[in-house]
């Protein structure tokens, strides 16, 4: 029996970000203290879905990477997270899917922002550029796919922070 290569994609929002950073600079703004209550919660509910992840690539952003911390923690990943300029909020969703197709890994957690998450999840859902899908801030949604580059991916679940506070 031949066994194919399936790749698990793994889209997590950042959590709520305050308004405005110290600094001024949006690349700066840091989760609230809500934000950060939200995503020790998050992080429980998703570590109570075992996902064994190979890779976490987060956007170089601020509060992306505080999202993603909580989470890695909560999962025993003990890799460094990896940043990357493909999870920017104005990249192109190709980008990454590239990125990811070199990792050779069969689980990864990306880890930004809307527009492009959005962007990302109507690329992977319909294998079209122009589909954007809202997501909630902390919210998490998986897909499966032999090859990210083919616009050919499943949905496996999309759950709204709320839904995996519950979880926790």
């Amino acid at each position: 029996m031949l066994e194919f290569f399936r790749l698990l994609i793994h889209i997590l929002r950042h959590a709520e970000a305050e308004a405005v950073s110290a600094t001024g600079l949006d690349d700066d703004r840091r989760l609230t203290d809500a934000g950060r209550r939200r995503m020790r919660a998050v992080a429980k509910a998703i570590a109570r879905l075992e996902p064994s992840f190979d890779a976490i690539l987060v956007s170089p952003l601020v509060r992306a990477v505080e999202t993603a911390e909580p989470v890695a923690r909560a999962c025993g990943f003990a890799e460094p997270l990896r940043e990357s300029k493909a999870l920017r909020p104005g990249a192109e969703p190709e980008v990454v899917l590239e990125e990811v197709a070199k990792l050779g890994a069969k689980n990864v957690l990306l880890v930004g922002h809307m527009p492009h998450l959005g962007r990302l999840f109507g690329r992977l859902l319909t294998g079209r550029d122009d589909v954007d899908v809202p997501l909630k801030k902390a919210a998490l949604a998986a897909f499966e796919t032999a090859d990210p580059l083919s616009g050919a991916a499943e949905l496996k679940f999309y759950f709204p922070p709320r839904h995996l506070e519950k979880l926790a």
